[in-house]
């Protein structure tokens, strides 16, 4: 039987995305804060040089990876994106290997060899990692839901990237492919206005992400990135096209970089005033909760992060000899 493709999420048979339950917005909430305790505390660790590595700080992105990531199930696959810890953080990843990884030290996702840039990988949540260059996690994202299809594995792959890398050319070739073989494949776009010191507005002549997707004959959603629930709502649609079998989706969450593009980076080409009518996605997440319960997650999530922080720094630090682990296939 011959179906017929939606050009747009909101078309999709299955329009309303489930209800949040109280259960479902208290571990929303509790994720993003310990997302953010993360990142107070690689911001106080760069200014004493406690830690010297690689660091995109991901603050006021929180709500585009909870969101994205409450929509998900066990078997989906996800190339995350590199924008802070938020979204290992937000599908459940232990902080001790996140800060370890971040370290250098053995205790890290990746047993040492991280060496102060994020390479964290969780098989058992699916996160299978990130490239080693900004654009890769479309190539590598289409792979995964290719194997999904040829295989016959449940579950989506997701392939998270930026307003940036929505630029390089990867973007195009495989979503051109995955439109045609119907792969089980989602793109995830954090619009957060920036590609490094280059405003979306200057380099795209586009005015969303979400559009370039209609070439390809595939949907696309523009959603508001500082409301997770909303983030939710737009990613349940778009799995609800994948689902039917219709192949790719597209959802750009339109969100806000706090901070510079890396520590370090004072962020001067920012215009005057661009932070007025901001809203942090936690108050955002916040508002939905009893403020007791609030208080109580921040408190529990910030007990977490300082007890995640001592057992990572009191990690092995590798030797050398490291760099010949995993080489080969025993």
């Amino acid at each position: 039987m011959t179906t017929t493709k939606p050009d747009r999420l909101d078309e999709a048979a299955d329009q309303t995305a489930p209800a949040l339950d109280n259960d479902q917005l208290e571990t929303m909430m509790y994720r993003a804060a310990l997302a953010r305790g993360v990142e107070d505390l690689f911001a106080r660790w760069a200014a004493d040089n406690t830690f010297q590595g690689w660091w995109h700080p991901g603050r006021g992105q929180e709500g585009c990876a909870v969101g994205l990531m409450a929509a998900l199930g066990p078997d989906d696959q996800i190339m995350w994106y590199h924008r802070g810890a938020n979204w290992p953080i937000a599908r459940g990843m232990a902080l001790e290997p996140i800060i370890a990884d971040l370290l250098g030290r053995t205790n890290g996702s990746t047993g040492g060899k991280g060496g102060g840039a994020p390479h964290w990988v969780d098989w058992d949540l699916g996160l299978i990692g990130s490239g080693g260059t900004l654009g890769t996690a479309h190539v590598l994202g289409g792979g995964l839901a290719l194997a999904k299809q040829v295989l016959g594995r449940p579950g989506i792959a997701v392939a998270g990237f930026g307003d940036g890398t929505a630029s390089r050319g990867t973007f195009h070739e495989t979503l051109i492919q995955a439109a045609a073989w119907k792969l089980p494949l989602l793109y995830f776009c954090e619009n957060n206005g920036w590609a490094v010191g280059t405003s979306f507005a200057d380099s795209s002549p586009t005015a969303t992400i979400a559009e370039r997707a209609a070439a390809y004959g595939v949907p696309g959603e523009r959603v508001d990135g500082q409301d997770p629930v909303a983030v939710h709502a737009a990613v349940m649609r778009a799995r609800a096209h994948i689902d039917a079998g219709h192949g790719p989706a597209l959802v750009e969450a339109v969100t806000y970089r706090v901070g510079g593009h890396y520590f370090g980076d004072v962020g001067n080409y920012r215009p005057d005033g661009e932070m007025d009518g901001y809203r942090d996605p936690l108050d955002v997440l916040a508002a939905r909760l009893d403020p007791s319960v609030v208080e109580r997650i921040r408190t529990d999530a910030d007990a977490e992060v300082a007890a995640a922080a001592e057992r990572a720094l009191a990690g092995p630090i590798p030797d050398g000899d490291i760099i010949f682990d995993h080489l080969y296939a025993e």
